[in-house]
Order: C-alpha cells, then structure tokens, then sequence
C-alpha cells in the first residue's frame, strides 16, 4: 500500500464531488468509478448517497454488480454512505419488489427509516475511532434494525437531543457500524465539511 492510497467514488448517482473533496482532504487520491477498469484499479470504495433502488438498477446496467459483489467478498474496503448503506446491508425492510444489495454486512437495514425529505434533520453524534462529536446529516435516512456479532456499532441516535428533549424518532438506533473492511453510516459526512469519517475510512484502507 502506498502511502497515498487511490480511493474510488462510485459515480452513477449522488454526492460524488462532495466525497472525492471529503477523501482528498482525508489524504487520499480519489477518482471517480464508472467501469469495471476504473473498479480494478482502487485500493478502496466509497458508495454515496442517492435513491438505493436507482443505483441497483444502474449498477447492474453498467454491468458493475457482480464485480462490486465480488470486490466486496474478496476484501476490498467499502465504506457505504445512507442509500452505500443499504447497498452493503445483507437484508432490507421496507425495500421494493426485486431490490438487491450487493451485501457483505451482516445488518438488517429499514429503507428510508427517518422519513421523507421533508423530515431531514442534523445532529452531533459520537463516534467510535472519532474523537469529539460529529455533526451528522440524515436525508431520507435508514438505520440498522439489527446487527451481527460480527459487526461493531459505532453510533447510535441518543435518546435526549442536546437541549435535553427526547428524540422523538430513532432513539437508539445504529447510525454507523463497521464489520471488516466495510464502514457504513446513515448519515452524509461529506456534505459538512467535516473529513474525520472519511478520514477513518481512509485509515482503514492503508490498514488493508
């Protein structure tokens, strides 16, 4: 491993600059991924938010699900960002007709579990491996229902908000867990500025 490790940003929906920004300023090398080439040639892979079901479907037109599939089982690190969740989850609730993951995390994930749009909402959460609080972004979010003994939770939604009310939806929930190589968070890091998540994932990567 280099010690400036080549990230891949899946580019077929979503926050894609946001991520490659998020990643560069992590101390990586990102670049966008859109072929099996591109996929290849990575020593990690950031899956960005969107809608899950699009990037399924575009994912197999692009012919890229079978080979992220099998990227996944052989090792290399992926970390899944709200709908990269749900594509690393081995099980969904609240999925369409025919959804499929690309799987690798033993988590059952509830799709769009926070809501609509219109309930997008921030929060200052702990992180494990972060330290200080992080201030998260969730829009049209899932969480984890449940997790393997294999997977390591490394945020939950708190019961209390910080000015001492009680959250109303998701308290308790798991927000970000990593099993592996593989990171996942419900929330979008890359839209705050802040490139400690990314940063962890990088850190993960070199480690591999």
């Amino acid at each position: 491993m280099t010690t400036t490790p080549t990230v891949g940003v899946l580019a077929l929906q979503g926050d894609v600059r946001e991520h490659v920004e998020a990643l560069e300023s992590a101390g990586a090398r990102a670049v966008p991924v859109r072929r099996r080439s591109e996929l290849e040639a990575v020593d990690g892979l950031v899956l960005p938010g969107g809608e899950s079901t699009t990037i399924d479907k575009l994912l197999r037109i692009f012919e890229l699900d079978e080979p992220l599939r099998d990227a996944v089982k052989t090792g290399l690190p992926v970390y899944g960002s709200c709908a990269g969740m749900i594509l690393l989850a081995d099980r969904i609730e609240a999925g369409i007709e025919g959804q499929r993951t690309l799987g690798g995390m033993d988590v059952t994930v509830r799709r769009n579990a926070f809501g609509r749009q219109v309930d997008s909402f921030e929060a200052d959460l702990d992180v494990v491996g972060i330290e200080g609080a992080v201030r998260t972004v969730f829009i049209r979010a899932p969480w984890i229902e449940q997790a393997g003994p294999d997977v390591e939770v490394l945020a939950r939604i708190p019961s209390h908000a910080s000015d001492g009310s009680r959250v109303a939806v998701g308290a308790g929930k798991i927000v970000a867990a990593r099993q592996g190589r593989l990171l996942a968070t419900s929330f979008h890091p890359e839209i705050t500025g802040d490139a400690r998540v990314h940063a962890l994932f990088v850190t993960m990567v070199r480690a591999s």
